[in-house]
């Protein structure tokens, strides 16, 4: 109990339960009528130095007595006050005191309580009695936890207990309550917590000051998902993910679950409608996540949807529609997919359905739910999902035009690169390729003159619809420069001008077109193999060379002379290498995406293809998919290709072959052993224009060839190839001879009879050769 120098000791709920002759004196009143009734009865009247006579506080002056209030406890630990009578002072110091408490308990906007040592309330000022909307009496002798529904209690209760042992302040800590005058709504708290002491040290309590700060942490709140959304999302231009990155951000932070649904035209790269869109637009669920962490795969069917007024309304109007509800709101509906996977988890209450639109183009919507353990959205919220969405629908449209410029590009790459369709007497192939960007990568097998059949790869630098089109370009000029019978060496050259003049007009571009500022250069790799002398002739430009299995089990790497890429301006030349291959050795081309010898498991890599090559007989299309498996993984961006050709020789009964003598009546010898041998070939219906053919030709090689002179049948799978070979580097010219010329039209007359015919130059030896159609082709 207080000790006898006490003016008045009251208990918690403001009853007086001792009274000394000082407050006798001073209140006129004896403790037979003071003791047991509320304090605050018994001052209902004037006090003695109010000189203003009213019925509010006491205003003192100088000069005059006054009072000081402690918190104590009773005999039985109950929390009591102590009102002890201060001595009259001459500066009026304690009359400012008490009329600064008297503000702080009154007037005061930050609520203020006083906490005995056990954390229960014995005062709160108006302030903090409007913050519970219980009235003081309501509060006095109860803990914190049992007015307010504290987020964390034990965090709390934590904080307070901390302050009574260290005597350290705990200043402006976030406290998240629900009030009993608002529990539907979380409220977010600052408080300071500080401790009282005695003047002999001993501590009395704890005072709290709180500030109600909930309108600003939820603006801090939004403000923070914005910035999440600004920094988290849109770092891809896949669709798939810049939709999951969008819910991930919005969850928990904003909602318990969100959604994104994008029009089906949309996903598929078509340009998105402008609204309001139809009712018969399907959507397609792109991304979704929840609180708990559950997720819904890619391109999971969306319906039936949750809301069908609002989500109509969100695509028509274009504006982001509030819905509220009960959870047996929702009883008419089939349940939603994710929310009947947890039968435990309560119904949402709230949600918001935001159109995802730029520059009118709609994209789909964005659905964000909220559970009854949450404060429901508000008007307020609507503005930040639009806003999000807003962000949202820009990274979504420039996903949905790379989509679309990577389907065109993917579209065009497959229309310009033909696959191989060599004749399988000759070789057969195989290959693998992979191109996650649509770049410039390309790869063919397709025959020559004399049943020989050209090799390449190659990839164009960049990607996308310019890497494309330039990859179309290059191998355009690719198979233009090989009709016309070139060495790889000097294709390679040619090709190398073609490249660099098209980065010449491409540096033309005005300064604002972005494809000014990229670099054009191509690796490629050009071989031909002939199957009647199973030689195998190559050239490289930065790509790397060509790895040979033989059929005894062993391989190697074919040591072609390194030359820099296409187009990079050093104007370096090109090397042609050539080698022997036996029958049935395979051949295998890549690009360095597939084995990027510059990575640090290159050679690994290198190792695992001879290995898998060694076994060469296998099947190439087991062969192609085993060295697939065992290669290491492509980086992004690039065109991993792999090209495996296995070489055969052409069967000896398909070619004859004789020498011409510098006789010009060895040309009716010729025309008489083309016929004998066509007829053995069962090809008589071909003998007409197939002696004049050799007629010509050989006319033309006795007349002005240099020996030796060589004719050379060669019966392919679709065509009937005729050679005539000498030592004469002059090419023959093609011309149309006038009406009165004697002469001149041989080439001409071969020409029309056959269908292809060209001259090449190799070792020496020129050799002009003519292709025909078979009749019925093998």
């Amino acid at each position: 109990m207080a000790s006898d120098d006490a003016l008045l000791v009251v208990d918690a709920a403001g009853v007086v339960v001792a009274w000394s002759r000082a407050a006798e004196s001073l209140f006129g009143r004896g403790p037979a009528e003071a003791v047991g009734r509320p304090l605050m009865e018994l001052l209902s009247g004037s006090w003695p130095w109010d000189d203003a006579g009213g019925n509010g506080p006491p205003r003192k002056s100088a000069g005059t007595p006054g009072l000081r209030v402690l918190p104590v406890t009773s005999h039985d630990d109950a929390p009591a006050w102590r009102v002890d009578l201060l001595g009259p002072t001459e500066d009026g110091g304690d009359a400012l005191d008490q009329a600064l408490l008297h503000a702080l308990f009154t007037q005061s906007p930050i609520g203020m309580q006083v906490l005995d040592p056990q954390l229960n309330i014995v005062r709160a000022n108006t302030a903090a009695s409007g913050m519970s909307g219980l009235d003081r009496s309501e509060v006095f002798g109860r803990r914190l936890s049992e007015i307010f529904r504290l987020s964390d209690p034990d965090e709390s209760v934590g904080i307070m207990r901390e302050v009574l042992e260290t005597g350290v302040p705990a200043l402006e800590r976030l406290v998240r309550v629900r009030t009993p005058q608002d529990p539907e709504h979380e409220h977010v708290y600052s408080v300071s917590v500080f401790r009282l002491q005695g003047p002999d040290g001993g501590v009395l309590g704890l005072s709290t000051a709180v500030v109600d700060v909930t309108v600003r942490e939820r603006a801090l709140a939004r403000a923070r998902v914005l910035s999440a959304v600004r920094e988290r999302v849109g770092h891809t231009l896949q669709l798939d993910v810049t939709c999951a990155e969008l819910v991930d951000v919005l969850v928990p932070a904003f909602a318990d679950a969100a959604e994104v649904d994008l029009l089906d035209h949309v996903v598929r790269g078509e340009d998105p409608a402008s609204g309001p869109v139809g009712l018969d637009k399907p959507l397609r669920r792109m991304a979704f996540a929840s609180a708990d962490g559950r997720r819904e795969s890619l391109a999971v069917g969306t319906g039936p949807f949750r809301f069908p007024a609002a989500w109509v309304r969100c695509l028509t109007d274009l504006r982001p529609q509030l819905v509220t509800y009960q959870p047996e709101d929702l009883e008419p509906f089939p349940p939603h997919p994710w929310s009947s996977r947890t039968p435990t988890t309560p119904g949402l209450h709230s949600a918001i359905v935001t159109p995802l639109s730029l520059r009118g183009g709609v994209y789909g919507t964005l659905s964000l739910y909220r559970s009854p353990g949450r404060d429901a959205f508000v008007d307020a919220d609507l503005d930040l999902s639009l806003e999000a969405a807003a962000r949202a629908s820009l990274h979504i449209d420039n996903a949905c035009r790379y989509t679309r410029e990577h389907t065109i590009a993917v579209t065009l790459q497959r229309r310009v690169l033909a696959r191989p369709a060599a004749s399988q007497d000759v070789v057969a192939s195989a290959h693998f390729h992979q191109s996650t960007d649509a770049g410039g990568g390309w790869f063919d097998v397709f025959p020559l003159s004399g049943e020989r059949v050209a090799l390449t790869v190659g990839r164009v630098s960049g990607t996308g619809i310019h890497a494309a089109m330039v990859m179309g370009q290059l191998r355009t000029a690719l198979h233009t420069l090989a009709s016309l019978d070139l060495e790889p060496d000097e294709l390679l050259a040619r090709l190398d001008d073609t490249v660099t003049r098209l980065a010449a007009e491409r540096a033309g571009l005005p300064p604002g077109d972005p494809l000014r500022d990229e670099r054009l250069t191509a690796d490629c790799l050009y071989g031909i193999y002939d199957p009647l002398g199973r030689g195998f002739a190559v050239a490289v430009a930065g790509n790397p060379p060509p790895l040979l299995a033989y059929p005894d089990g062993t391989t190697e790497v074919f040591d072609v002379p390194a030359a820099p890429a296409l187009g990079d301006g050093e104007g370096a030349p090109f090397a042609v290498t050539r080698t022997g291959l036996p029958e049935g050795s395979v051949i295998a081309l890549h690009t360095d995406a597939f084995l990027p010898m510059r990575s640090a498991g290159g050679k690994e890599g290198l190792d695992r293809l001879r290995q898998v090559l060694t076994d060469s007989r296998r099947r190439l299309d087991d062969l192609c998919a085993e060295a697939v498996r065992t290669a290491p993984a492509s980086p992004p961006g690039t065109d991993a290709i792999l090209l495996l050709v296995r070489t055969h020789t052409l069967d000896p009964s398909l070619v004859s072959t004789w020498d011409l003598p510098t006789d010009p009546a060895a040309v009716a010898t010729a025309r008489a052993r083309t016929r004998r041998q066509l007829s053995a070939w069962n090809l008589d219906e071909l003998s007409l224009a197939t002696e004049l053919i050799v007629s010509e030709l050989a006319t033309n090689a006795v007349r002005y060839g240099a020996p030796p002179l060589t004719l050379r049948l060669i019966r392919g799978t679709r065509t009937l190839t005729f050679e005539v070979s000498d030592s004469s580097r002059v090419s023959p010219r093609l011309h149309h001879a006038q009406t009165t010329d004697e002469g001149g039209r041989g080439l001409f007359i071969c020409a029309e009879l056959a269908q292809n015919w060209g001259v090449r130059f190799t070792d020496g030896h020129k050799t002009i050769w003519t292709e025909q159609s078979l009749p019925h082709p093998a």
